[in-house]
């Protein structure tokens, strides 16, 4: 093909496989940032016109919707911002920041949703969808036991995609640009053809879903011409390769509504398209950054209709835009580019912003001048998360990316069915009161004893938490298999699926809240000695701790210890679970907003934490426990076993005073990179920095029109700071911000 001229390699022509193409044709860029263009004039224009409208919607909070249309492929008309100045093209709807209905989590929430914004779903629409088309919500509830509704009504699990999209799952985007869509189609269909044999629920079901892939790469090929481009065959350049990539994301968004919408690892497959274009002069320096400026402000114009309870949950209204950038070929050779620079360029030419969520895999070798230029913009914006390469890579092999905040998968080759999160914290209450949950007083959990006595027994302390650990992860497993199997069978998501082998690995993610007050709360039970005070229910209220007891966050191996034996027992109990469609279940111990929602819910716990206090996001150690420095809070943390145990992903949200890191940007910088370094040394996986002082942070409380653009690392991702709402910006400020390394 034309479109392949002077790229290297035969196994990624003869079949699908862009990690081929890869390894064969890009070029490691060694050198630093001084290459690296400004705006242009072009893309000034384009993002002033965003910016506005960006500054309106923060007002309004939703800025338009379209009410007639909903969610799908190819049911929009070509929108533009600024047609003339654009260089890669397409929106969500026919209009920048206006959202969309998806309705396969029900006509009903839509419609609330609508009203607390002023607008009102079209008539017909709305009687056509009540009548004739099932949610996925209505059959997840039609399928729910009812350990599952005592479960969520006792906040023991929260956020469970049930009305929203699941998201996280990752499609392969690269391979439209490579193969185009009538490749892809041709392969689908060969693979259509090896699907016999026995007519089974799963045959059936395979060959539906691969038909229905089919169908969304024909819409995409539609709504692709909509902007007079045609991607039935490979990209010929630069600006196409990044168009037809962009395109592939872009059906995703239209037709699903994904808590994660994550964006894959695409700096160095762009790059080799680039550096073709540069040296065969057909394109410039400017140019090349041009074409990756304007596709980051198409990232960052992604949203979605969500009720106001949403955005409780998820704080931010995060889209989780992930793109994975650097990480290493093998032991010798980084997979940095010059537009691996370029894709973090435009921090500094458009300005800071939550989206998209750039993620860098760290790894030691990577080359000295991008891991400086990285630290830099952390520090100086807040923008950047990092994740442990040396860590993933024996595991996903080089050729994996991360979606959402720290899970990795294997680009087209695996997939993970998003999870929310579980409340450990009520766990450890149940097992203290036998079951029952210590607000409501119903018995949660069958055939656990009470622990009696004035002063909490450890061993059977722990040993009741085994029995309610198991029961919760049974019934989490239930929910999940039945969130899962409906969300295939009424809001499958063919135009992301499309870009996955149609014989894909399959992950479940199980997520853990509360975990660190578990193991600080058996910490005091064993080292400390806890007495309780019941009410006339026998129901626990009052926990008194006689004396000071290991905290985790402190690098002290004896409360340590604990969560990973934690940890390691809620695996042993995943792998007992039958998952849908013999997913390999995942712990997940990451947190959205639910660590503000769990502890409104949540009594008092043994490790002082009072009755509705906040839970501490993540595997990060409770509020303000963590005193003995930067270097020891990482230090408990990089302890949580991730290979086998945690795979999901670990997330750790961390803050620092500026003046700890020193004096100067150098200092800074110089001391930043140690401490990176120390913790994924040390097995860290993933880690969220704020380089912020509280006096700023409240501040910007005081007067928010001062701090328009403050962005702040949250619960692995960045949100800006005034979205908040005063609580969840409260719980940041309470957090430990270390003042020493």
């Amino acid at each position: 093909m034309n479109e392949w001229n002077n790229f290297l390699g035969e196994k990624w022509k003869k079949t699908v496989n862009v990690e081929d193409f890869i390894i064969n044709n890009y070029h490691e860029y060694l050198s630093d940032e001084k290459f690296l263009s400004p705006i242009s004039k072009k893309t000034a224009k384009v993002w002033s016109r965003c910016q506005k409208l960006i500054d309106k919607e923060i007002i309004t909070k939703v800025l338009d919707v379209d009410t007639r249309n909903v969610a799908g492929i190819d049911n929009f008309e070509a929108g533009y911002i600024d047609k003339r100045n654009e260089v890669i093209v397409g929106l969500q709807t026919d209009e920048p920041l206006k959202r969309i209905m998806n309705l396969k989590g029900g006509v009903n929430n839509v419609v609330k949703t609508l009203g607390s914004y002023g607008y009102q779903m079209d008539k017909d629409v709305k009687e056509y969808y009540s009548e004739y088309c099932k949610s996925y919500q209505e059959g997840i509830l039609d399928a729910y036991t009812i350990d599952i509704e005592k479960f969520r009504r006792a906040q023991v699990f929260y956020g469970l995609p049930e009305e929203y999209g699941r998201g996280k799952v990752l499609g392969d985007y690269r391979r439209l640009a490579l193969y185009g869509a009538d490749y892809l189609i041709l392969a689908k269909e060969r693979d259509l053809k090896r699907l016999t044999g026995t007519i089974n629920f799963a045959m059936i079901r395979a060959r539906e879903e691969v038909k229905e892939q089919i169908k969304a790469l024909k819409e995409l090929k539609s709504m692709a011409a909509r902007y007079e481009c045609d991607i039935s065959r490979p990209a010929s350049n630069a600006k196409e390769a990044i168009q037809w990539l962009y395109f592939a994301y872009l059906a995703t968004v239209k037709q699903n509504n994904g808590v994660i919408n994550s964006f894959g690892r695409n700096a160095t497959f762009i790059d080799i398209y680039i550096e073709r274009d540069l040296e065969a002069g057909i394109l410039n320096e400017e140019q090349a950054q041009e074409l990756i400026d304007q596709l980051i402000i198409k990232l960052r114009l992604v949203r979605h209709l969500r009720k106001a309870e949403y955005k409780e949950y998820l704080i931010g209204d995060p889209t989780w835009v992930t793109e994975s950038i650097g990480g290493m070929l093998d032991d010798e050779h980084s997979l940095v580019t010059k537009t691996s620079y370029r894709f973090l360029n435009t921090i500094t030419n458009l300005g800071s912003s939550p989206e998209p969520n750039f993620t860098i895999l760290w790894s030691n070798k990577l080359p000295e001048t991008f891991k400086k230029y990285c630290n830099t913009l952390a520090i100086d914006t807040h923008v950047i998360q990092f994740v442990n390469d040396d860590l993933m890579r024996p595991i996903y092999g080089s050729d994996y990316a991360i979606t959402g905040c720290s899970s990795a998968v294997k680009l087209g080759k695996q997939l993970i069915y998003y999870g929310a999160s579980c409340n450990l914290l009520k766990a450890l209450l149940y097992a203290i009161n036998g079951g029952k949950d210590e607000i409501t007083k119903e018995v949660m959990v069958e055939g656990i004893p009470p622990i009696e006595g004035d002063v909490l027994s450890f061993p059977l302390v722990v040993k009741n938490l085994a029995k309610v650990m198991s029961k919760f992860i049974s019934v989490y497993a239930d929910a999940l298999n039945i969130i899962h199997y409906m969300q295939d069978k009424y809001a499958y998501e063919s135009s992301t699926m499309a870009f996955l082998n149609t014989v894909s690995e399959r992950k479940m993610s199980f997520g853990i809240a509360g975990l660190s007050h578990v193991a600080d709360s058996l910490s005091a039970i064993r080292y400390a000695g806890v007495k309780v005070v019941r009410d006339e229910n026998g129901i626990v209220t009052e926990f008194n701790v006689e004396k000071e007891f290991p905290r985790y966050g402190n690098n002290d191996d004896r409360v340590d210890s604990i969560l990973g034996d934690i940890v390691r027992l809620l695996a042993k109990e995943l792998k007992k679970q039958k998952l849908y469609r013999n997913a390999d279940g995942k712990i997940s111990i990451q947190t959205t907003a639910d660590n503000v929602i769990y502890g409104m819910s949540t009594g008092a716990t043994p490790d002082g934490r009072e009755y509705g206090g906040y839970l501490a996001t993540g595997a990060s150690p409770s509020h303000g426990y963590d005193i003995s420095g930067a270097n020891a809070s990482l230090g408990s943390v990089a302890k949580v076993p991730y290979t086998g145990v945690c795979e999901d992903g670990i997330a750790n949200n961390f803050s620092i005073n500026p003046l700890a890191l020193g004096k100067t940007k150098k200092e800074m910088v110089s001391k930043f990179n140690d401490l990176i370094t120390h913790y994924f040394n040390s097995g860290g996986q993933h880690l969220n920095i704020n380089v912020v002082d509280k006096d700023k942070l409240k501040s910007a409380q005081r007067n928010p029109d001062k701090y328009q653009q403050l962005i702040v690392r949250l619960s692995g991702c960045g949100v800006r700071f005034n979205s908040l709402t005063r609580t969840q910006q409260e719980e940041l400020i309470n957090r430990t911000f270390h003042d020493m390394l």
